[in-house]
């Protein structure tokens, strides 16, 4: 007997070939589907963390936009509303030295209180893909990236910091999960996942915030253990009790407001959302070498340039990773897209 896995695959592989998102069908402002909300990731940032969740509106009111290191404005005169009239190459660039940590770059009052609420709203984003599929993404913002240090030396810190948990839904059933991981990512078929109730548990790793299906230390990137991220069960998040939420419609390529949670409901009711089809970076341009604690070794410098937005992140996508080509959904918790892991005899997570 064709199994449920199995059933939903050959549902989302087919329906995803063979229909494309009809145009009306996005184009609407009503809530996010049940669903988003009742399988939500269950968060938990690592209990020594220093920077925390972080409100876009307080972010964009402590940066400057520049282009070549050239202040197009002053401090605070990017808003959510006035943002998608900036060119794709500002670089918005922090007013204060982020090097400092001012209040907005730690974002404390993004810090989940005890029953796991965060004064920094998160970013709910639905995408249908066709009658039976929608991709739920989960997005998390931060002021500030600390990257850590390799041998005792600090890499790959910048101001903003957008990860992301993705959710595939056919037919309102979660399928499997997708955790952004710095520039690349894992992807779980759902049902090996740990959950808190019917949400699937995700740890934040300490200071560069990638997301990861277990807790400890988890290597990337460089090989023999150079580089790591350290998740716990620390503090816990649960954006849905304070969000903006949105449909993406991928058609037209426009995102439209479905209203949101606490404080991030009650500002998206007054925003639109054009916001969110910016290309431009998030954070300062990477310094020269000329500036203050500047340096780079090879390939890797300490400051580095700010990320792009959730426009960015390939909301289209017809896999379940970010990145389309070679999709491995993985069957073991313990599994990283860093790792040499083969796909089952079967599997057709490269097309789903």
């Amino acid at each position: 007997m064709i199994s449920l896995r199995q059933a939903l695959s050959v549902c989302a592989v087919f329906g995803l070939a063979a229909a494309a998102p009809a145009t009306t069908r996005l184009q609407r402002r009503e809530a996010l589907p049940d669903y988003a909300i009742t399988y939500a990731p269950w968060t938990y940032l690592y209990s020594g963390e220093a920077y925390f969740p972080s409100d876009i509106t307080t972010h964009l009111a402590n940066v400057i936009p520049e282009v070549n290191y050239t202040a197009l404005g002053a401090s605070g005169s990017v808003t959510v509303d006035t943002l998608n009239t900036y060119n794709s190459s500002v670089y918005l660039t922090a007013a204060t030295t982020p090097s400092d940590n001012p209040a907005w770059i730690t974002s404390t009052y993004g810090k989940p209180d005890s029953n796991g609420v965060s004064g920094a709203p998160g970013t709910i984003i639905a995408v249908e893909k066709n009658s039976t599929t929608t991709d739920v993404f989960y997005f998390h913002f931060y002021s500030y990236n600390y990257g850590g240090k390799v041998l005792g030396i600090n890499f790959d810190d910048h101001v903003g910091d957008w990860e992301h948990v993705m959710i595939r839904f056919v037919s309102g059933v979660p399928y499997a999960i997708y955790l952004s991981e710095h520039s690349a990512g894992s992807a779980y078929y759902w049902d090996v996942m740990t959950f808190n109730g019917k949400r699937p548990i995700t740890y934040v790793g300490n200071g560069g915030h990638a997301n990861y299906a277990t807790a400890g230390k988890q290597e990337y990137t460089i090989a023999l253990g150079l580089v790591a991220d350290t998740t716990d069960a620390g503090t816990p998040w649960d954006m849905t009790q304070n969000y903006r939420g949105y449909w993406y419609d991928t058609s037209s390529g426009t995102f439209s407001v479905a209203g949101g949670a606490s404080t991030g409901g009650s500002e998206e009711a007054n925003e639109t959302a054009d916001w969110l089809l910016w290309e431009g970076a998030w954070g300062d341009q990477q310094y020269p070498s000329s500036y203050p604690g500047q340096y780079c070794i090879a390939s890797e410098c300490h400051y580095v340039s700010g990320p792009t937005g959730p426009v960015a992140k390939n909301l289209g996508r017809t896999t379940v990773c970010q990145n389309d080509d070679g999709c491995t959904i993985f069957t073991d918790i313990n599994d990283l897209t860093t790792q040499a892991k083969k796909k089952r005899d079967g599997d057709l997570e490269s097309i789903i």
